[in-house]
């Protein structure tokens, strides 16, 4: 499962009621953060969910809009008793870029290890999840990230039966740990099936349409999506800014055949979403406008969700 929480949906300037952007990610008993705009700190109290859990933040790129609220934030982990080292992934200039945040929060109680992303696109592994980031094309360098979450083939006992595997490895074997006994090495190999279809979200702002979005949103469950701007009239604001159109939005979710699609990041001026879906959905059909404390539960087929 994959809890999904978008903390914040708005671009450039926060409104009374629209934090910046900012995106939770629940998996595995971990959590991360994508961007932290200023209001992070207040839409996290406003769902509950624990500051001491984030074990990554990770940044698309460094506006004040998708930064401002880290020095905060990070005064608010260690105030909540973490000890526990901090991953943070973002574009080159990472470290220097929060070292200079932080002449206002000095002094943590946690370490901070930086990533920087290397060429248009890396992958690494946050416990059982696997997180992609990928370049884009915004004013400055800037990234789209995909989580995905694998699901291991059925468990097979007549097979497990028919090799002789002692009962008590079973477990272990399921859960993918390859283990020797007796000078016998048994591997998950032999007792699962294929493995079955898991779990993508992909999430991606200030960037015009790109083929990077395009291949690496295929197939997600869920895309998050920057829809700056809704009316035809700002396209050339969109193609100057480096910015993308809802209805580029929902092309590319059409394009990708994801199963569905949030809308965020919107320009001040768009002060309604809503009034634009009906167009959106014409392009594609299973298309919400983003709001702040937006949730969602992506589970494994057969299994039901839910979304609030």
């Amino acid at each position: 499962m994959i809890d999904v929480c978008l903390l914040g949906c708005g671009g450039m300037m926060p409104l009374p009621n629209r934090h910046l952007t900012a995106l939770l990610v629940r998996c595995g008993g971990s959590s991360t953060l994508i961007d932290c705009g200023e209001g992070t700190q207040i839409a996290l109290r406003k769902r509950g969910w624990s500051f001491k859990q984030i074990d990554t933040i990770c940044f698309t790129h460094y506006h004040g809009d998708h930064i401002s609220g880290l020095p905060g934030l990070l005064l608010t982990i260690g105030n909540a008793d973490r000890t526990e080292p901090l991953v943070m992934i973002g574009p080159r200039g990472l470290e220097r870029v929060v070292g200079c945040l932080r002449v206002i929060a000095p002094d943590l109680p946690f370490e901070i290890i930086y990533k920087e992303i290397q060429g248009a696109e890396e992958t690494f592994q946050l416990g059982s999840c696997r997180l992609k980031a990928f370049r884009v094309n915004h004013s400055v360098l800037c990234y789209g990230y995909t989580m995905e979450l694998d699901r291991a083939g059925r468990f097979d006992a007549q097979r497990a039966k028919e090799q002789n595997i002692p009962l008590k490895l079973w477990n272990r074997l399921q859960k993918g740990e390859t283990i020797e006994q007796d000078g016998v090495v048994y591997t998950p190999e032999m007792v699962l099936g294929p493995a079955r279809k898991g779990l993508k979200l992909t999430y991606t702002t200030d960037t015009r349409p790109t083929e990077s979005i395009r291949v690496n949103a295929k197939g997600s469950d869920l895309f998050i999506c920057e829809g700056m701007y809704g009316d035809d009239d700002k396209l050339e604001n969109a193609r100057t800014n480096r910015h993308m159109m809802i209805s580029e939005a929902a092309a590319l979710a059409r394009d990708a055949g994801v199963e569905e699609l949030w809308l965020t990041h919107y320009s001040p001026s768009l002060v309604n979403p809503e009034e634009y879906m009906p167009g959106v959905r014409k392009i594609f059909a299973n298309a919400k406008p983003g709001r702040d404390g937006m949730t969602t539960e992506l589970r494994f087929e057969g299994e039901a969700g839910s979304g609030v």
